[in-house]
């Protein structure tokens, strides 16, 4: 073998191992990483996850969320620990119902009561994303008479971790009522809201709602009479791990 073959299967050899201790460069004679992209404008492109080949690609000029999987494979599929999206974790007609009463001459004018829950388990710690729509109707009382005092009543929802007190997705709507003509019928709370699961685990998320008439100028035993009916509509409850 001539002088020169030898030279270049030592130059081969001595880059093959260079390329195996210190990674691979495209336009970059020092590769910091794996592999390392020298060019300070150029994009990485790859045809699997072109609109023609990735149903998760969308087309068009819009651009999409790059994944890696468990296995450190790019994708464009999300895919969270659980997801109910296309099927409720509760819907309308699963979700109970439930009803918070205010007695006329109230202490302080407010009530409170959990209207419905759920259990979930995770085997890491996790982030819980929740939507939830939930409708009410709001009366004198049970009897369903409609509110003619001309005077405000404000309903919250909100949702708890196990037995926390902290309170997430708070939504709120005030209902004023008339003096001859009141209007009654489904009204809805709805939030999006976001809680961190430190660790695995099981977890009960507990809905609840609360009532509020206020008092007469801080005189307490004045609250008015209010029966909230919650659930009666198209509501709906989803929930996703990530």
């Amino acid at each position: 073998m001539k002088k020169e073959n030898y030279a270049f299967v030592f130059l081969l050899i001595s880059n093959l191992i260079f390329t195996q201790t210190s990674g691979v460069g495209i336009n970059e004679s020092i590769p910091e990483q794996a592999l390392h992209l020298g060019s300070s404008s150029g994009t990485i492109r790859i045809d699997g996850l072109n609109d023609s080949n990735d149903p998760y690609n969308g087309g068009g000029t819009n651009t999409y969320p790059l994944l890696v999987d468990n296995l450190g494979n790019l994708t464009l599929e999300f895919i969270p620990l659980y997801n109910s999206n296309g099927s409720d974790a509760l819907d309308h007609l699963t979700l109970p119902s439930a009803t918070i009463t205010i007695l006329n001459g109230d202490n302080d004018g407010i009530e409170s009561g959990e209207l419905f829950n759920f259990t979930i388990n995770t085997n890491r710690a996790s982030i819980l994303e929740v939507k939830y729509d939930v409708s009410f109707e709001v009366f004198l009382n049970a009897a369903e008479i409609a509110i003619s005092d001309k005077k405000a009543r404000r309903i919250n929802t909100y949702f708890r971790v196990n037995a926390g007190t902290r309170q997430y997705g708070v939504s709120s709507k005030c209902y004023n009522g008339g003096s001859v003509d009141s209007e009654t019928g489904n009204y809805f709370n709805s939030c999006t809201s976001y809680i961190n699961l430190p660790t695995f685990g099981t977890y009960t998320i507990r809905f609840y709602g609360e009532v509020s008439s206020g008092i007469n100028r801080s005189n307490p035993n004045t609250g008015l009479a209010t029966c909230v009916k919650f659930a009666r509509g198209n509501d709906s409850l989803l929930f996703r791990l990530h």
